[in-house]
C-alpha cells in the first residue's frame, strides 16, 4: 500500500489539470449512507425497493410514498464536509484540479468548498414549483408536512434531483466532458461505476494517469494506471498538498 500511496503522490505533484469524479462512497464518512454496500440504501426493507421509489414514474404515481421514503432517507441537512471533500477543494483552491465531477446530490463538495462542480443527479439543495418555477431550500422539504406544496401558486414542489427514466441536464454533461477531457490525470473515488449515463463519461478521459480509488471493484479496474482497494481515510491523509 505504501508504494501506491507513493505512486499517487508523484501522479498529483506532477499533474497540471486533475479532475475527481466522485460518488456515494465519498460521503459516507459524513454519516451518508450509500446505495449498494451492505448498509446502502438499496439494502433497506421498505414496502417498494428504493430504486423502484426513486423513479419517475413512482414520483407521479405515489408522490406521498416516495416523499415519506426522500426526507427519511435522502435529505441529510446537518451533514458536514469530511477530508475527501476538503482534500478536493483544497487541490482547486491551488490550481491543481479543474474541479469535480459528481454523482452525489448531497452539495458537500460545495459546503467544502469546491467551487467547480458539475453535478450530474441533481442536488436535493435545490428544490422547484412544478407550476410556477418558484425555487424553495430543502428545508421547505425536510419540514413541509406531507407533500410540499408552493406557497404561491400551491401546486407541488420538486427536488432538482435526476430521478430513474429522466434525462441528465445536457449543460451539466457538456461542462463534465469538457472538464474530463481537459484533465492531464482523473482520479475516481467512491463509486461502483455502474449507473449509466454517468459511468460512461470515463470513456472521454484520454490523459495521462487514470486513478480508482475505491473499497469494492468496479468495471473500469483493468483500466486504471492506479488502483487503491482500501479507505480514503487510509489513503489521502498521507497524500501532501
Amino acid at each position: 500500500m505504501e508504494d501506491k500511496i507513493q505512486e499517487l503522490q508523484k501522479i498529483i505533484d506532477e499533474a497540471r489539470h486533475i479532475v475527481f469524479f466522485t460518488g456515494a462512497g465519498v460521503s459516507t464518512d459524513s454519516g451518508i449512507p450509500d446505495f449498494r454496500s451492505q448498509d446502502g440504501l438499496y439494502n433497506l426493507h421498505y414496502k417498494y425497493p428504493p430504486e423502484t421509489i426513486i423513479s419517475h414514474s413512482f414520483f407521479e404515481a405515489n408522490t406521498e410514498e416516495f416523499y415519506r421514503f426522500y426526507k427519511d432517507k435522502m435529505l441529510f441537512l446537518d451533514t458536514e464536509p469530511n477530508y475527501t471533500h476538503k482534500f478536493m477543494a483544497e487541490l482547486e483552491k491551488k490550481g491543481k484540479s479543474l474541479g469535480v465531477v459528481t454523482q452525489n446530490i448531497d452539495g458537500l463538495h460545495q459546503k467544502a468548498g469546491s467551487k467547480r462542480v458539475y453535478e450530474l443527479h441533481g442536488s436535493v439543495l435545490r428544490n422547484y414549483c412544478t407550476r410556477c418555477g418558484k425555487f424553495f431550500p430543502a428545508e421547505y422539504i425536510k419540514n413541509a408536512p406531507g407533500v410540499p406544496k408552493c406557497d404561491s401558486c400551491g401546486s407541488l414542489v420538486k427536488p432538482d434531483v435526476v430521478l430513474y427514466e429522466e434525462g441528465l441536464s445536457s449543460a451539466v454533461i457538456n461542462g463534465a466532458v469538457a472538464a474530463i477531457q481537459s484533465a492531464d490525470v482523473l482520479i475516481v473515488l467512491g463509486t461502483s461505476l455502474v449507473v449509466y449515463p454517468a459511468a460512461g463519461l470515463i470513456r472521454y478521459f484520454a490523459g495521462k494517469y487514470l486513478v480508482l480509488i475505491n473499497r469494492s471493484v468496479t468495471p473500469y479496474d483493468a483500466n486504471a494506471d492506479l488502483l487503491i482497494q482500501d479507505s480514503f481515510a487510509n489513503v489521502l491523509p498521507k497524500i501532501r498538498i
